[in-house]
């Protein structure tokens, strides 16, 4: 980053650092009987009870209950999270490596739309690295289904702008939403959307 004045990142999580799988996850929520499921999943903003789920506003429970009814029949917890978690895929370990880089040079914040379903396993499987652990990797994570407002909403940016004391035009925002990009921007914080499956290392090149 050629930016001199640029002294925090916000960067997201979904598609920025771990890899998502839309299809698999569709395609395992059909296998139990879910239909009409990719109306609901997207990879920048859930819709509808998922929505719900990413916002904090039903619980794990009220969320697996819900599939249930759906579906008409009692599918276990194991397979309701085993399918909606079938959406993420993994951290590339060159990804964890640069952040860790980044953090001697800047202030690296997360800032994510995500479930506490999907947040648990990414911590279990996702972050675990060279004995690292999540909270090696950013001074704060900002999430959606904890602060109960999501992305491209404009609160969850005032949100971490107020907690973090830290000044838009020194704090770039790498998000693969354009969407979110553009709120993101309408408070003079500095953008960069990523290409799917982008190499966005050359930024700090």
């Amino acid at each position: 980053m050629r930016r001199k004045e640029i002294k925090n990142l916000i960067i997201d999580f979904g598609g920025v650092l771990i890899d998502l799988d839309r299809q698999r996850c569709i395609d395992n929520f059909k296998k139990i009987g879910l239909q009409n499921v990719e109306e609901l999943i997207d990879p920048y903003r859930q819709q509808g009870f998922f929505m719900e789920f990413e916002k904090g506003l039903i619980t794990a429970a009220d969320f697996r209950n819900e599939i249930r009814e759906r579906v008409g029949d009692i599918i276990p917890d194991k397979q309701i999270d085993a399918a909606w978690n079938s959406f993420l895929v993994g951290i590339p370990t060159s990804k964890l490596d640069l952040l860790l880089k980044l953090r001697e040079n800047y202030v690296v914040y997360l800032l994510s739309n995500t479930n506490e379903m999907h947040w648990k396993w990414a911590c279990r499987n996702a972050f675990l690295y060279k004995g690292f652990r999540v909270e090696d990797y950013f001074e704060k994570m900002f999430l959606s289904f904890e602060l109960h407002q999501a992305k491209p909403e404009v609160g969850i940016f005032k949100i971490l702008l107020e907690d973090t004391g830290i000044l838009p035009a020194e704090t770039l925002f790498i998000d693969d939403a354009s969407a979110n990009c553009l709120t993101a921007q309408s408070l003079g914080i500095v953008t960069y959307t990523p290409k799917a499956g982008e190499d966005w290392s050359h930024l700090f090149k």
